[in-house]
């Protein structure tokens, strides 16, 4: 299953996000209604944030498995 990505370009009041870093994005079908966006923070737990706090990236396969051993 391809496993979606997120770069972070605003972290107003988040301590828990890191401006110019990848995060991965878990489906939240609510979350997206209302304009957020689930994803994997500095904590290691998931969160809703503001969808405008990212730019949604497509990254290679090779590059998601690093991301995956990395987290």
């Amino acid at each position: 299953m391809q496993q979606a990505f997120a770069l972070c370009v605003e972290n107003k009041d988040c301590e828990d996000l890191e401006k110019r870093k990848i995060y991965q994005v878990l489906p939240d079908d609510d979350a997206a209604k209302e304009g957020y966006v689930r994803v994997i923070d500095e904590s290691g737990e998931d969160y809703l944030y503001p969808e405008s706090y990212f730019v949604f990236v497509q990254l290679p396969h090779e590059a998601q498995e690093a991301l995956q051993v990395a987290s």
